[in-house]
């Protein structure tokens, strides 16, 4: 398997969850110097006898992404973004090789395009392709099917699902996080509704969910849930998929994405606003919090299913480690699976029609994700 971006922040750390779970990645990357350093890194973590290899590629020259992905058996996992503007040469090598690629991005625009053009070019070659597989978005995704199950065991037609994603402690973003979050912040987004994928604006809406008794606000967001959790249930008519990182600003923040998104309708402003918001992000690349910093908090997903009256007929929480821990493990846990198994089916797929849910349950225990709460 090929780790791509492993000298990033998120590489870094899914670098590290994979020697620690006993595989053994190419590493690749921009620089060979940080590449060296970084094998020899985790050739002293690792098992006595470790064996880590590297070799350069750089999207900018997407032949030597290309030569990374070479047979329809290698895994290439990829944290190179911000994905909507650096994320086409990885997902397109393994396409073509007809192999099976994940990313960690968390970005609304590429996320629809691997659901939607990526998709059909993959079911051509063979390819398997998962996006978004951290912690945006798996959490919700476990949340949402167990709801929908929920649901279905009770006697209920789940037809709408929504998710809030939380984190309890501290969080901090890494440079990529900020890097990916200000790509997307004038780009448009999408909603499940009416039993189809729809085009809205960033932050149209807002939710509010009940965390261990506090009503706690979140914006909405286009994610994977969209388009992977209507396939578990020909019921589900709407989805609604909400980030809680805006605290009490939530509100304040939609209404702001409504002024954004009505000046970046005037020809030319949507360019220069993400000009001023590149430039204002600039700067050294993979630095994020320190353990310390990562260590004590809890990423949390809560899930909601109604039936069509808009009665409440399930509800799910699903707890984890931190974000970036989660999304380090996530991806080496799910990059072993595919190195030993495929889906059945090729196209794009959502992290329970990838593998079934009782496999996604088991594999999310494995790093820490477990349900903690249904009614």
């Amino acid at each position: 398997m090929i780790l791509f971006g492993a000298t990033g922040y998120t590489g870094r750390l899914a670098a590290h969850s994979m020697v620690a779970a006993g595989l053994s990645p190419v590493l690749a990357g921009r620089s060979a110097t940080r590449l060296a350093e970084l094998a020899d890194e985790l050739a002293a973590a690792g098992p006595a006898g470790a064996s880590v290899t590297w070799q350069a590629a750089d999207v900018d020259t997407p032949a030597t992404v290309h030569a990374l992905v070479t047979d329809p058996s290698d895994v290439l996992v990829s944290t190179v973004g911000p994905f909507t503007a650096l994320g086409d040469p990885a997902i397109s090598a393994a396409i073509r090789a007809g192999a099976a690629y994940v990313d960690s991005t968390g970005e609304p625009p590429f996320i629809e395009r691997v659901f939607t053009d990526y998709h059909r070019q993959a079911l051509v070659r063979g390819a398997h392709l998962l996006t978004a597989f951290g912690y945006d978005y798996v959490p919700g995704n476990l949340a949402g099917a167990l709801a929908i199950k929920q649901a279905r065991e009770n006697g209920t037609l789940p037809v709408r699902v929504e998710i809030g994603y939380f984190v309890k402690g501290a969080f901090s973003m890494s440079s990529g996080t900020r890097a990916s979050s200000a790509g997307v912040m004038f780009a448009p987004s999408f909603a499940f509704h009416h039993g189809r994928v729809q085009s809205e604006r960033a932050a149209k809406s807002t939710s509010s969910f009940f965390v261990d008794g506090r009503p706690l606000d979140g914006l909405s967001v286009g994610g994977s849930e969209h388009f992977a959790l209507p396939r578990l249930d020909s019921a589900l008519l709407d989805v609604g998929v909400y980030l809680g990182w805006a605290g009490s600003r939530t509100k304040a923040a939609s209404r702001a994405g409504a002024v954004v998104n009505a000046i970046t309708a005037i020809p030319g402003a949507r360019s220069l606003l993400a000009g001023i918001t590149t430039r204002a992000t600039s700067g050294p690349t993979g630095k994020g919090p320190d353990a310390e910093q990562r260590s004590g908090g809890i990423s949390i997903a809560v899930a909601r299913a109604f039936d069509e009256s808009g009665t409440l007929i399930a509800e799910t929480r699903v707890d984890g480690p931190t974000p970036y821990e989660l999304t380090a493990d996530l991806l080496a846990w799910v990059a072993a699976k595919l190195a030993t198994a495929r889906p059945e089916s090729a196209g794009a797929l959502g992290p329970a029609d990838a593998f079934g849910l009782e496999a996604l349950i088991d594999g999310c225990r494995g790093v820490g994700l477990e349900q903690v709460g249904s009614k």
